[in-house]
């Protein structure tokens, strides 16, 4: 069975979310989580007409291009445990995005929280790492964007 080759990432990445039109969004690289998470804000559950459960929030903050402050909704989530940097166990809602690296997509699971306190609204965790066969090299930035930014440059002139 042949395996794609290792692809490189740096220790921040620009990354795209094409499901909601976000694009260059800045995510954090970090090896030491397992789950992917999102910067929200006004996590709240709401009722749909048939009565089930739907999780709405707004993605990122109002200032980020593209975040239009316009609720998202998902009628498919879960809770769980998730813990964090500290140590501290949280229940946080978890819903499954597409994200954008090398102009590829991958579906991943993203946890939900505020975010505001850190310097960056994403970070992308052990799974979505296995699952594009991505190694982290932390001399480097915005491997992923430049790779793709070099390749359009040479579709352009071509």
């Amino acid at each position: 069975m042949n395996r794609p080759p290792k692809r490189l990432l740096g220790r921040r990445e620009l990354v795209d979310f094409p499901t909601f039109a976000l694009g260059g969004v800045e995510a954090k690289v970090d090896t030491g989580a397992y789950t992917s998470a999102i910067h929200c804000t006004n996590i709240h559950l709401e009722t749909n007409g048939p009565g089930r459960p739907v999780l709405v929030v707004n993605l990122l903050d109002p200032g980020h291009e593209g975040a239009d402050g316009r609720p998202l909704a998902f009628p498919d989530f879960v809770l769980r445990d998730i813990r964090s940097s500290n140590g501290e166990v949280q229940e946080r809602y978890v819903i499954q995005a597409v994200v954008q690296l090398y102009g590829e997509h991958f579906e991943a699971e993203f946890s939900l929280s505020d975010r505001s306190d850190m310097k960056y609204p994403v970070l992308l965790g052990r799974s979505l790492l296995r699952q594009g066969r991505f190694v982290v090299d932390v001399a480097r930035r915005n491997v992923s964007y430049k790779t793709q930014a070099r390749a359009a440059g040479r579709r352009a002139r071509s």
